[in-house]
């Protein structure tokens, strides 16, 4: 179960409303770099734990209770940024309609959906989706996808403090860009603590469970030039040298190549051929 208190996790003020930053504000809400999608992911990866890793599940959930309060936060800042704005510029909102609403900045249906209120909607009015939730069941991939997710939350949030001189606005986003910088170091802290503790990456490759003299020994660890005419090795980090796993060298080399795709003749029941 969950509960839910009156406070906001950390103060929101708005001291100058300002409709377009309102809209920019949305992508920290229902974008794809946004706080629902970390609660989302966070929140299906812990229900998704087995009982015997309670550490793991707490995390999550704790985590994924966070950036529900991030949502919060986020969505009052819409609210004040619309609801504070002069009398005047809605007068001309009405006035002028949706087409020039969203030419001043607003997002339409903050007003025509939410009585100039947060969506759960992306800067562009794109509904959330949950495409890039991700919670496959396993650990290490998980964890992988959270640092990314923080690493691109954190710099939709810088940008965003780039676009606006509000001070309460500024030390919103100062509050979420240290809360991304902390979630990229417990979940990478959580995918060392996976494995063996002096080697970071112990887990890979993910799956690190499937046995991995089943795949392709010839092509496991060479990176592939796909240019049209052969060039030599650069000798870079990926090209040369031991793996990152450790358990092999990098090479460097082309695609092997598998012949002309021979596809079978076009089933007459499908009325592929444009004529008879």
């Amino acid at each position: 179960m969950f509960f839910h208190d009156d406070e906001l996790q950390y103060p929101v003020e708005v001291e100058e409303p300002n409709p377009a930053f309102a809209r920019m504000l949305q992508q920290a809400i229902g974008g794809v770099e946004g706080e629902i999608r970390v609660f989302m992911q966070y929140l299906f990866q812990g229900m998704n734990q087995p009982p015997d890793n309670e550490q793991m599940r707490m995390l999550l959930y704790e985590t994924a209770m966070e950036e529900l309060g991030h949502v919060e936060m986020l969505a009052t800042a819409v609210a004040k940024n619309l609801e504070g704005a002069p009398v005047g510029m809605r007068e001309e909102f009405a006035q002028d309609g949706a087409v020039n609403a969203a030419m001043q900045g607003y997002l339409p249906r903050q007003f025509l959906s939410a009585g100039f209120g947060a969506m759960p909607e992306d800067s562009q009015g794109n509904p959330f989706s949950t495409d890039h939730v991700y919670a496959s069941g396993n650990p290490a991939g998980d964890l992988y996808a959270n640092v990314t997710a923080e690493a691109t939350g954190r710099t939709l949030a810088t940008r965003l403090w780039e676009m606006t001189d509000d001070p309460g606005m500024k030390d919103m986003l100062s509050y979420l860009i240290a809360r991304d910088t902390m979630h990229q170091n417990q979940w990478l802290a959580a995918l060392q603590d996976l494995g063996d503790p002096e080697d970071a990456f112990d887990h890979l490759p993910v799956p690190d469970s499937f046995p991995q003299e089943e795949e392709n020994q010839e092509f496991n660890y060479e990176f592939f030039s796909t240019t049209k005419e052969p060039t030599d090795n650069p000798e870079t980090a990926w090209t040369t040298g031991e793996s990152v796993d450790g358990k092999s060298e990098f090479s460097f080399g082309r695609q092997p190549g598998g012949g002309k795709p021979n596809l079978p003749s076009p089933d007459p029941r499908a009325y592929n051929d444009p004529t008879e």
